[in-house]
């Protein structure tokens, strides 16, 4: 759903919000995007974040305005507890927004997939609704596109905002997840990027269910431009990405796209397999040739715990991966859409 050729600027805001929190009035007429112009695309994954979105979506209206391109901004909600739906919806009065609400709330991977199914730009730009994401620098990932970039992705320049365990674990986690050579995966790169049409398209094409999105953008390659930016503060509210969630993001990056951990379960128990046998022929050649009493109680029952913990972590490295599978062969959809409002416009491209 893009923003009208012949279209002038909005000159009022949405109806149904409040009046304390209703952007100022458009008063000044916009560049009207000529036919056949580009058009770009806003995604919006959102999980409670109504009050962030009041200050965002005429922040990003503006920016788009400036692009001298048509354009759309859609808000997915993740099932959301608060006004998230309430707040998208009311923006959808106006064109150039569209609000897709998920039955429940199936992930930020999910709304994610959902986002880009549903946008229809040349480019499309992700970026979350905590106002983190500086939409300022939607500008200059549209100049680099421009010029020939097929992805933009913003980069942290630094983590001090963040606990020493925290960084230790990303530096730990990207270490990992690149030990394959065939691509990697940009260290403190996010979501936050512009993609061209094709990578869009070439992202829609893969049909797996557990997506890890960091891993897909770099999977399917393309030009590439890295944007330093410093995240700023959250505007409103606090995180709900705890550390149980970043574990499990980190378990399903690791399954999809490295080997490794199966190959160590090898590699651990063949370590493992030649001192015992080599121990085992020791005992048995000097019972033989010496007569020495083969004694060893705590030996045994240390020695069997150690080897049946070894057995129990590797079955488990093994389960993570079949539980892949078992939801890949159930061949559930990535998500359910509720309800969608906002009305698609035509670009007026031949």
């Amino acid at each position: 759903m893009i923003s009208p050729t012949n279209a002038s600027r909005h000159s009022r805001a949405p109806a149904r919000l409040p009046q304390a929190e209703v952007p100022a009035p458009r008063t000044a007429t916009p560049f009207t995007p000529p036919a056949g112009a580009r058009s770009i695309s806003c995604v919006i994954p959102c999980f409670n974040e109504a009050a962030n979105l009041r200050h965002l979506l005429p922040l990003l209206e503006d920016i788009l305005w400036a692009t001298h391109m048509h354009w759309e901004i859609i808000v997915v909600d993740d099932g959301s507890t608060d006004d998230t739906a309430a707040v998208a919806e009311a923006w959808c009065e106006l064109s150039g927004f569209r609000c897709i609400s998920l039955s429940r709330n199936f992930g930020k991977e999910a709304a994610l997939t959902a986002g880009l199914a549903a946008a229809t730009g040349d480019a499309v730009v992700l970026l979350d609704g905590d106002l983190q994401h500086s939409p300022q620098l939607i500008h200059t990932m549209v100049a680099q596109w421009v010029a020939g970039a097929e992805v933009v992705y913003a980069v942290r320049e630094e983590r001090s905002d963040e606990s020493r365990f925290k960084q230790l674990g990303s530096r730990l986690f990207y270490s990992l997840v690149n030990s394959s050579d065939r691509f990697a995966v940009p260290k403190d790169a996010g979501d936050f990027r512009l993609m061209d049409r094709k990578v869009v398209d070439a992202l829609m094409s893969l049909p797996e269910r557990s997506r890890f999105m960091k891993g897909l953008y770099a999977w399917v390659g393309f030009r590439a431009v890295a944007l330093p930016y410093t995240p700023a503060p959250r505007a409103e509210g606090s995180s709900t990405f705890n550390a149980r969630r970043l574990v499990r993001l980190a378990i399903d990056g690791l399954t999809a796209f490295t080997t490794w951990p199966l190959r160590m379960v090898s590699v651990v128990g063949l370590l493992l397999a030649l001192p015992a046998f080599g121990y085992g022929a020791f005992v048995a050649i000097d019972h033989l040739l010496y007569g020495n009493t083969i004694s060893g109680w705590t030996t045994i029952v240390v020695s069997l715990m150690f080897f049946i913990g070894i057995q129990m972590i590797s079955t488990g490295i093994v389960g993570e991966y079949i539980a892949r599978i078992y939801e890949e062969v159930k061949g559930r959809p990535l998500y359910v859409v509720r309800e969608e409002h906002g009305t698609g416009i035509e670009t007026g491209k031949p």
